[in-house]
């Protein structure tokens, strides 16, 4: 068990944020992970302590990386300006979000699978998915698979999962990731631009998929994912044009600051 004392980190705010799927609170203070083929159990104690079932040396090499503990998340919000009472309120209102650095596999099918879908129908797709070709970790608890395991699907199987459309789009990305047309792990060698426009060359991945991946998977916090509730946001609070330009290099974490409010 890890104890660490932590600002700007809320495991319901995480859990609700919408950047992972396999985060669940089964109680106002205790959240369960599921990531990097592992489960983790960590407690709240309501006083800025948070207790991490897992050992030193996974908290060291994994957890704290996954949740981007070594960044000062209260420097974002400093640079919003007075003015924006509604950014202020929604940066008050998320302050304990953090932006994840999850494998990218599970994000890029995740992210695809959440086209048109609701945060519970996503979540229920992918369990779908874990239990049909997932390993076991433990008690019936099932890794996200990996491309291998994907790309052996049937369509059947696949549509299973309610995937409905996505389900072409599910098998072209695990086909392209498994057979290396997409190498994970070279791309996190490219720039921003480069990256896009690699994600964005797999069937199935357009704008908002591709900068929900950047910012989720590859953490490049500049990506600034748009859906229905940003845009209703901007259109709502910002006439339809936001101004990007005043967080260049962590437009991510105002999106994310954002979403959680908006919704």
């Amino acid at each position: 068990m890890i104890k660490k004392e932590l600002n700007n980190f809320s495991l319901q705010q995480i859990a609700d944020s919408g950047q992972c799927f396999r985060m669940k609170m089964t109680d106002p203070s205790h959240a369960v992970v599921i990531a990097h083929d592992r489960i983790l159990e960590i407690h709240d104690n309501q006083s800025g302590s948070f207790e991490f079932d897992c050992s030193e040396k996974d908290f060291n090499e994994i957890w704290s990386d996954y949740f981007d503990l070594g960044t000062d998340y209260s420097s974002f919000a400093d640079v919003i300006p007075p003015s924006d009472r509604f950014l202020n309120a929604a940066a008050e209102y998320g302050s304990g979000i953090r932006i994840l650095k999850q494998d990218p596999f599970e994000p890029l099918i995740t992210f695809i699978t959440s086209q048109r879908k609701n945060i519970p129908a996503i979540k229920s797709s992918v369990e779908k998915l874990c239990l049909l070709c997932g390993c076991e970790i433990e008690n019936g608890i099932y890794a996200f698979p990996d491309p291998k395991a994907i790309a052996a699907l049937s369509d059947e199987d696949l549509k299973r999962c309610s995937l409905g459309y996505r389900t072409g789009y599910v098998r072209s990305a695990a086909n392209a990731v498994y057979h290396g047309d997409f190498n994970l792990s070279t791309a996190y060698s490219l720039d921003d631009a480069e990256l896009f426009d690699a994600l964005c060359s797999l069937h199935g991945v357009g704008k908002k998929v591709a900068n929900c991946v950047m910012l989720f998977a590859y953490h490049r916090i500049d990506s600034f994912p748009v859906d229905v509730w940003i845009q209703r946001v901007i259109d709502e609070q910002y006439n339809g044009s936001f101004p990007l330009d005043l967080y260049t290099g962590f437009a991510g974490v105002i999106q994310q600051y954002m979403f959680f409010y908006g919704r």
